[in-house]
């Protein structure tokens, strides 16, 4: 026999833990239990120890009516009980059991159906002989509920709850513990006797109850252990005769524990025990867990009693959290309305949410909130950086499937979050679209926690004779452990209002996605018309230009000798400004054509786009001597034409506004960012002042005459137009004298990745 170590052998740690503990088939050997054929009371199952407390062995009970060890008054009298939906006209009942001859013993018999239907009795000898009157009970109870209700806070409260069970009781140990979202226990309240070291702010792992220990006291609110030494007895047979299976003793009152239970009270000098449970919605609340140094048992009615007290004072506990929950969820339900008021009267619902006396933080008690929507951040209070943020995102994109991810220790899941958990380590992300999210954030809380015993050696593992053993730990003396990297935890009224509060917000953002189509609709139909208007017209245009052009060459030509110089210079300027109409009409032109549905989309290299720029530049660029030179170029998603065209404005803007001192020089280079192509096309040339930066990209905008500069002032609008049309971005950085860089991007997965429209809208969003 000898300790294991964990990491050497092969053994399945969590059904050690966990046992099967409804298909334990002993008992404890202060009761006896009778597994009953329900139709004519038949005895179809006995515990061993009937020789000890009835005087007849097994053998002797098996197959034989209950009549053998009860008269037949007794006996119609449970037949009577049995109609019933429920058995509670005969629990608990006195019953009076013969051993031999006349010689009768009382006992306390409860029966129960188990699951699949088998009749059990259980009898335990009793301590009282006669049932406690009701107002005795009564008046039991009395004393301890007045206490109860002149007290106010909730701790002072559970105290007075273990001092009246310990005076009832009189064990030497009473405590009140509760467990938290993990399921490890935490002692609230203790009253105890002076020799014995106090377990009071003491936590304890979930380990210690595990799973199927925390059904069973759902399943039975009072159990007892007399004696943690008893020695358990089985049934006989081991199987039911007519079922075929082991009988289930989940509702047992006598079942034995599981032996690594008993072994963890007999570590804590425990001799005998009694619990409460305290269930609220369906789920273990805590316990009131009573402890003696000896081996005690306790008369069933004053267990009755004690189950009693236990269910009326927690459904006083359940009405002041209930009531503290109240007052905080009405509070959040004020904050959420003015929220959502805000949201709905300005322009943009994210303002609504971070502005004004009422914000996001006050939803969910955090300090440090952010937006993500469309791609850009919006924060609010103590967050991680933008960049951070980002990575963030993504991995909640890769990770959150459900409507809402919450943690107290974000670092133990996302592990780049100790960078900053400062501010962040716990979080609470609401999805709202398929890259959009609301987050919360809370700080670190460096907390101390007191442990009975060390939580990660709260058991270990033993070889017996081959057999692998689950042993508790031997040691409950005070372990500290500093808990880091955790915040405090979000309460479940939190979670709830930021789930409603998304609600609104996507009802909001289908609002809007509907509205901006109607508007997009009526874009779309203006935007055909002034196509139309501007085709039209520049046809109907060139017409009686090119008519002007000829006559007013065709006179030069004719009467050449009868001209002075004033009039063949006026016939001159004449032309000229025909040819400038007829250039701003080519420009119109090229405006009009370039928009969403003109364009098409496709892998295109960027040097070829290049190559052909600066082909349509050849002459200017030979003029010039110019020196065009470029990175190594990507192949990126737009469309071809319009590449070569946005280039070619560009290259030819750095040709046309060149110093006179020098020969132009042009680069073009590249980076790849996350989602995005960075361009710029940098020059040497004359530069311009950064207040004019936007200026230069509205149309028919222009910095210097046509005398000193020719153009129409429509080059560096098309190329804005062009970038919009790719759902980028395009700007300028310069000083004067000292040349200009055009930066603009491209999606690295062309437009169509950020386009959305209505239908796409309501596709994107969640449901």
């Amino acid at each position: 026999m000898g300790n294991l170590n964990f990491t050497t052998v092969d053994y399945d740690l969590n059904q050690l833990k966990q046992p099967v503990i409804h298909t334990l088939t002993q008992v404890q050997p202060h009761g006896i239990l009778l597994v009953l054929a329900e139709d004519d009371l038949t005895i179809l199952q006995v515990s061993q120890n009937t020789q000890l407390l009835l005087s007849m062995a097994p053998e002797q009970l098996l197959g034989q009516s209950l009549e053998v060890i009860l008269d037949s008054f007794q006996v119609d009298r449970i037949k009577a009980g049995l109609y019933g939906s429920n058995l509670d006209s005969i629990n608990p009942s006195k019953i009076w059991i013969r051993r031999h001859g006349d010689d009768y013993q009382v006992f306390d018999a409860v029966f129960h159906r188990t699951a699949d239907q088998q009749l059990v009795m259980e009898c335990e000898p009793a301590i009282v002989q006669e049932e406690i009157p009701f107002l005795s009970f009564y008046h039991l109870a009395k004393a301890s509920i007045h206490r109860l209700e002149s007290t106010a806070n909730l701790q002072d409260f559970c105290q007075v709850i273990v001092q009246e069970v310990q005076k009832m009781t009189e064990f030497d140990r009473v405590m009140l513990y509760r467990f938290d979202q993990d399921n490890h226990g935490e002692v609230l309240a203790e009253a105890k006797v002076s020799e014995l070291e106090s377990y009071l702010g003491l936590h304890f792992p979930e380990s210690d109850i595990p799973a199927p220990a925390r059904h069973l006291f759902l399943s039975n609110w009072i159990r007892m252990i007399p004696d943690s030494t008893a020695e358990p007895v089985r049934l006989y047979p081991d199987v039911n005769p007519r079922s075929h299976q082991p009988t289930d003793l989940t509702l047992s009152i006598l079942r034995s524990p599981f032996p690594c239970h008993l072994e963890y009270l007999q570590n804590m000098g425990v001799g005998a025990s009694l619990t409460i449970s305290l269930i609220k919605d369906q789920r273990l609340w805590g316990l009131i867990a009573c402890h003696h140094r000896t081996p005690k048992q306790v008369p069933y009615e004053l267990r009755k009693a004690c189950e009693f007290l236990g269910r009326v004072v927690f459904t006083e506990i359940a009405n002041r959290e209930e009531e503290a929950d109240y007052h905080y969820r009405m509070k959040l339900a004020r904050v959420q309305t003015t929220l959502i008021e805000a949201m709905s009267e300005a322009d943009d619902f994210i303002q609504g949410l971070v502005t004004g006396p009422v914000t996001l933080l006050d939803l969910a008690n955090a300090s440090g909130a952010a937006i993500c929507f469309n791609g850009h951040w919006t924060t609010l209070g103590k967050t991680p950086d933008q960049q951070e943020l980002n990575y963030l995102l993504q991995w909640l994109t890769k990770t959150v499937t459900d409507e809402v991810f919450v943690t107290d220790s974000l670092p133990s899941v996302y592990f780049e979050a100790e960078r900053f958990k400062a501010v962040a380590s716990g979080l609470l992300a609401i999805p709202i679209a398929k890259h959009s999210f609301l987050l919360w954030f809370r700080p670190e809380v460096l907390q101390t926690v007191n442990w009975g015993g060390n939580p990660g050696e709260a058991y270990y593992l033993e070889d017996q004779d081959g057999n692998i053993k689950l042993c508790p730990r031997q040691s409950f003396a005070l372990w500290k452990e500093t808990v880091q990297l955790t915040s405090l935890p979000w309460q479940e009224v939190e979670i709830r209002s930021t789930l409603e509060l998304r609600k609104a917000i996507v009802n909001i953002v289908l609002r809007q996605a509907e509205d901006l189509a109607l508007l997009a609709q009526d874009l779309e139909r203006s935007n055909a018309e002034l196509k139309k208007f501007a085709y039209v017209a520049s046809h109907d245009l060139q017409e009686p230009l090119n008519q002007v052009a000829n006559y007013v060459q065709l006179l030069e030509m004719r009467y050449d000798h009868a001209l002075d110089e004033d009039a063949k210079e006026f016939i001159n300027f004449a032309v000229d400004g025909v040819s400038l109409m007829q250039t701003l009409i080519d420009d119109v032109l090229a405006y009009s054509k370039v928009d969403l549905q003109g364009i098409d989309c496709e892998l295109t290299a960027v040097e070829t786009a290049v190559n052909r720029a600066v082909g349509n530049l050849r002459s200017r660029i030979h003029e010039t001597q110019a020196e065009i030179t470029w990175d190594e170029l990507p192949t990126v998603v737009a469309d071809a034409t319009q590449l070569m065209q946005l280039f070619q404005n560009l290259i030819g803007n750095g040709i046309k506004f060149q110093r006179p001192d020098v020969s132009p020089q042009i680069h073009i280079g590249v980076e790849r960012h996350d989602d995005h192509w960075l361009f710029a096309v940098r020059d040497n040339g004359i530069g311009l002042d950064p207040q004019f930066a936007d200026r230069i990209f509205v149309i028919f905008q222009r910095l210097h005459t046509r005398d000193e500069y020719h153009g129409s002032g429509m080059g560096l609008a098309i190329c804005k137009k062009i970038v919009d049309c790719h759902r980028g971005r395009i700007w300028v950085e310069s000083e004067l004298g000292q040349g200009a860089t055009f930066y603009f991007t491209l999606p690295v997965g062309g437009r169509d990745r950020h386009h959305v429209n209505r239908r796409k809208a309501q596709n994107y969003l969640f449901s």
